[in-house]
């Protein structure tokens, strides 16, 4: 099975980075997603076997910040194809710093769900050896 080509070399350097900045985009909202669906199963587990209302809260409010954030994602997506438009450094520099800005934003995101999602599991383990 032959890849297909993603880059050509007859594409503007502009156009090359916008379409990288793009498939990071839908790395990260796919990301975002699937830690959706992996959120309500951690609540889940934790109100049938952990009930520590702490935990769920922090669980809940977690689910709240990664919808606003995939919402956020996909808000910003919407504006990268403007990023062709740019004809100045300074025009480059904001849709560089916009995007920098939202990979900072998602990377921050991912790891406060890990530490969650690794409280939940350590939990897990200290209520199965009672």
């Amino acid at each position: 099975m032959k890849a297909a080509k993603l880059y050509y070399s007859h594409e503007s350097d502009n156009r090359i980075m916008i379409k990288k900045d793009k498939i990071e985009i839908d790395n990260w909202t796919d990301d975002l997603e699937y830690i959706n669906e992996e959120l309500e199963y951690l609540l889940e587990i934790e109100d049938r076997m952990l009930n520590n209302t702490i935990l769920y809260q922090e669980l809940e409010t977690l689910s709240r910040e990664n919808i606003l954030n995939l919402r956020a994602l996909y808000r910003y997506e919407g504006t990268v194809r403007d990023a062709i438009e740019c004809d100045t450094i300074e025009c480059d520099a904001f849709y560089l710093s916009k995007h920098e800005r939202n990979r900072k934003l998602y990377l921050e995101h991912k790891k406060k769900y890990r530490d969650i999602k690794s409280k939940v599991l350590s939990n897990i383990l200290l209520e199965a050896k009672h």
